[in-house]
């Protein structure tokens, strides 16, 4: 996975996620906005109306003060912990 920083400022932050989807985008997205400190969490992937940007760019929106950078570190934890739940309580239903 390839990441790029496309803006950054202390309450926002927009990042390009090579590689990607709707399917990992919409988990992401739906762990950011799980978080108490994000007020928006979107992505584009419209090739057709951004000059031609192909890979997916994550915008995330905090208040209260919260890096959003730490707040996409927190949510990826997130999507790794469940994914990882649920790999295993499929295993342990097989």
């Amino acid at each position: 996975m390839e990441l790029r920083v496309t803006e950054s400022t202390d309450d926002e932050l927009s990042i390009e996620i090579a590689g990607e989807d709707h399917t990992f985008m919409n988990v992401l997205k739906g762990a950011l906005l799980e978080h108490d400190d994000v007020s928006a969490a979107t992505y584009d992937v419209n090739p057709e109306q951004s000059g031609g940007q192909t890979e997916p760019i994550l915008t995330i929106k905090t208040e209260g003060g919260a890096d959003p950078l730490e707040t996409l570190e927190e949510a990826a934890v997130t999507v790794r912990e469940k994914a990882t739940a649920f790999r295993d309580a499929f295993e342990a239903a097989a």
